[in-house]
């Protein structure tokens, strides 16, 4: 499979640069890969498509304060420093711009009461920091750091919270799961009042959000470990969700890749807590996830491939250009899509066997 198949054509300004008030004013690109169909609504009406009895899976991670700005002790010249995963009590794998200037042994100053020193460099392009400091590390850090944004956000956010989920409570990612901005605390009690049920799991996004695939054939691609918790109660309620014939609906990709590193057979899943680097992408088989909520993700990137893995590439291509041309808004701030079913295994097989050859007659 080549990276040029998740491709697609996206206008500049159809990327949402502001989030909609309410939350949940959003539209709702409705997906039925069984039947083919596409449909279009508005987030508030999410209970339109869901049952009593389904369970909806959400992300429960708060997004850190992750960006500090400081300068180079010797010289003084400015230093991004970007937060991903905590080592131990001091010691943060980041990303580091410009990371010629951010060479082991160098000392960055990002006030009076904190510093850090480079100690080494990682796999993937970033640095390894040991933070000096007087007080404590996380009060230090929400007076001095920034949350972060995507890159091709360039409005100035007047409210942090709103790149908060609402029900937000285990802090560690370097980004929101952004499926999960929809919803408001009104909504998720709306579903629950109906006999849906409210799971959480946790997964800290990562490097991974941030690296580009660049590699032409994406089983070559390598993801970045990402931490993540399924508590004993959570697996329960997925368990006994299966058990009574209901769906389990996943709130984003964070939470499918969440579901699917602790499954332990089709149908099966355990409480834990692990590192997961799961790459989904067409062809595999899901085990847990029944229907997922989403955004409409970058061209070319390892979402667009779980999305395409899950409901098909041609139907999920075909879905994007609609949503062009009807001008939905794209990425974390932009609309949101619900798909009701998996793709028919069958058409799972057919579809994945033309995508494997369908390069074959380029190289002969």
């Amino acid at each position: 499979m080549l990276l040029e198949d998740f491709d697609y054509d996206l206008p500049e300004e159809r990327i949402a640069q502001t989030p909609m008030e309410p939350r949940n004013a959003s539209r709702l690109m409705v997906l039925n890969p069984v039947e083919k169909t596409i449909s279009h609504d508005h987030f508030y009406n999410l209970k339109k498509y869901i049952v009593p009895g389904d369970t909806l899976i959400f992300n429960d991670t708060r997004v850190m304060p992750a960006r500090l700005i400081g300068h180079r002790d010797k010289t003084g010249g400015k230093v991004e420093i970007f937060l991903l995963r905590r080592l131990d009590a001091d010691h943060w794998e980041t990303l580091v711009k410009p990371g010629k200037k951010a060479q082991v042994g160098n000392v960055i100053n990002f006030s009076d009461e904190l510093s850090c020193i480079v100690t080494e460099h990682t796999d993937f392009g970033g640095r390894v920091v040991e933070f000096h400091y007087e007080g404590i590390f996380e009060e230090i850090l929400d007076r001095l750091g920034e949350t972060p944004l995507p890159p091709y956000i360039h409005e100035k956010l007047e409210d942090k919270e709103r790149y908060q989920t609402v029900y937000n409570r285990e802090e560690g990612s370097a980004a929101a799961p952004t499926a999960g901005l929809h919803f408001t605390k009104e909504q998720m009690q709306e579903l629950e009042d109906m006999g849906v049920h409210l799971g959480f799991v946790t997964l800290h996004v990562g490097l991974g959000t941030f690296r580009p695939v660049n590699v032409e054939n994406i089983e070559d691609h390598e993801m970045h470990k990402e931490f993540y918790h399924i508590s004993d109660e959570t697996a329960k309620l997925i368990m006994d969700t299966k058990k009574a014939g209901h769906r389990v609906i996943a709130v984003g990709t964070t939470s499918i890749r969440t579901l699917e590193s602790a499954a332990t057979a089709p149908g099966q899943i355990a409480g834990k807590s692990g590192w997961t680097g799961i790459f989904i992408y067409p062809g595999y088989q899901f085990k847990i996830v029944d229907a997922l909520i989403t955004n409409f993700h970058l061209p070319k990137s390892t979402l667009i491939m779980l999305i395409s893995a899950f409901a098909g590439r041609k139907f999920v291509l075909q879905a994007y250009k609609t949503a062009v041309d009807m001008r939905y808004r794209f990425f974390s701030f932009g609309d949101a899509m619900y798909i009701g079913a998996q793709q028919p295994e069958e058409e799972r097989e057919k579809e994945l066997y033309e995508l494997e050859h369908m390069h074959d007659h380029e190289n002969e």
